[in-house]
């Protein structure tokens, strides 16, 4: 029995781009494997600069507008390193019909409680609630 070719996108960690996998796209490729790594905005080689970041969803732009241009019938085994997690949950909860398998490698993975929605929500709260202390303060 023939084994189908699969598509691995790679989503780099923090403080990483997509260069730091490429002993792992290496054997996957020769492997006959599809490999797309992905610099994250402000990342490796990707022309954003950290300070044009508005949130994370502005660092997320690259892997939703790769996910987007999929075509209908593809899936994808999305892998996530460090906050790569972040990246790729949230993927997954756009994209769920592209995704057939993802593989959390030491980072964030969400649970049916915690929703890279529901996290980035209570950052966003716990940063104004800060913010208004420090106001008060100053």
């Amino acid at each position: 029995m023939e084994k189908r070719a699969k598509h691995f996108v790679l989503v780099h960690g923090a403080c990483n781009g997509a260069w730091c996998w490429y002993k792992v796209s290496t054997l996957l490729k020769s492997a006959g494997h599809k490999v797309t790594m992905l610099d994250m905005a402000a990342s490796g080689k990707h022309p954003k600069q950290v300070h044009e970041l508005r949130s994370l969803l502005d660092y997320l732009e690259p892997l939703v507008e790769f996910m987007a241009s999929l075509p209908p019938e593809e899936r994808v085994i999305l892998v996530g390193h460090s906050i790569g997690g972040l990246s790729i949950s949230d993927a997954m909860e756009r994209f769920p019909e592209k995704v057939s398998v993802a593989v959390f490698c030491a980072d964030f993975m969400p649970n049916p409680d915690l929703s890279l929605t529901t996290l980035v929500e209570e950052v966003q709260d716990l940063s104004l609630s800060l913010s208004e202390k420090l106001t008060r303060t100053h």
